[in-house]
């Protein structure tokens, strides 16, 4: 008798556990230590052939599910020797105690497989879950990572934190994905004039500064546009650069609107800042408009026929 039939003697004696069990558990437990160590070997050989950092990540995570795959395949044979039948029955009943006793790990798994075959985001996109913004860096079974932007730091800049999502808030939240479309989303700046002020004048300088800084579209951008309205039935209208006029309490507002990409929202915003600052600041009849007071003495600076007095002039 060999030192292995000893331990499953000993083990059925002293444990109750027949030899047949104690074969399946020993066989599963070098069957995931193989798959432990496989993986991490896959990890170091990819670390020196495979130099681009992305690509890397993403065979990773394809090698770790292929060996996982297969590491379960070998676990289910291991215990289904004595038939399947038998076993089927009693993962039908694991499956639904589990099922009952384990429902936000089961919503979240089913929610990794909805996020994989469905595809409402995927590695490297940037999204808004709820009221959490961040950049993609990992899907995982039971939760996506999300390096996280906002929050108390202004314009989409991160704040270095990394936020573990659970994945079912795939089904009880909407999912804004910044990169969907087609790679850009607009941003509008601003710009308040007193009433006073020549806005004409301000707003043909603002066109020409939008059209100096915004993006120019590249055939690559078109064809991703056209292709968008297509699969998503999405129409979009006026794509170059536009200044819109609008009255408002303090004076006329004057709103740049114009393409970027999601993460240089705030790089581009202040190119254009500072070129308006630099442009409107030495215009003699341009001036922009804040929270003050002012004193305004109807029958001396109204109009005419509307002074208080009533009186023409």
């Amino acid at each position: 008798m060999g030192p292995f039939d000893r331990l499953e003697d000993a083990v059925e004696k002293y444990l109750g556990v027949t030899p047949r069990v104690t074969e399946g558990v020993l066989e599963t437990f070098a069957a995931i230590l193989a798959w432990v160590l496989l993986e991490r070997l896959a990890r170091r050989v990819l670390a020196r052939v495979v130099s681009d950092t992305q690509l890397r990540f993403q065979v990773n995570k394809a090698v770790g599910y292929g060996l996982g795959f297969i590491t379960a395949l070998i676990v289910f044979k291991i215990w289904v020797r004595e038939g399947v039948s038998g076993f089927a029955t009693y993962l039908g009943l694991l499956s639904a105690g589990l099922a009952i006793a384990l429902q936000d790990p089961v919503a979240n798994f089913a929610g990794w497989i909805y996020i994989i075959m469905r595809r409402p985001f995927g590695i490297g996109d940037r999204i808004q879950v709820a009221q959490h913004t961040g950049d993609v860096v990992d899907i995982r079974p039971f939760r996506f990572l999300m390096l996280e932007i906002g929050n108390w730091v202004k314009a989409d800049q991160s704040t270095g934190r990394v936020i573990h999502m659970p994945n079912a808030l795939v089904f009880k939240n909407a999912v804004a994905n910044y990169d969907d479309a087609f790679g850009y989303i607009w941003n509008e700046l601003e710009v308040v004039l007193t009433m006073e002020s020549n806005w004409r004048g301000a707003k043909t300088t603002l066109e020409k500064i939008l059209a100096e800084h915004a993006e120019r579209l590249t055939p690559d951008v078109t064809t991703r546009i056209r292709l968008a309205a297509e699969s998503m039935h999405i129409k979009f209208g006026k794509l170059t650069p536009v200044v819109w006029t609008a009255v408002v309490a303090n004076g006329v507002s004057l709103t740049m609107r114009y393409l970027c990409k999601p993460r240089e929202r705030r790089s581009s915003a202040s190119a254009i800042w500072e070129h308006v600052l630099e442009e409107l600041g030495p215009m003699p009849d341009v001036d922009l408009a804040y929270p003050t007071q002012r004193v305004f003495d109807n029958r001396a600076e109204g109009k005419p026929g509307a002074r208080a007095d009533g009186v023409a002039k």
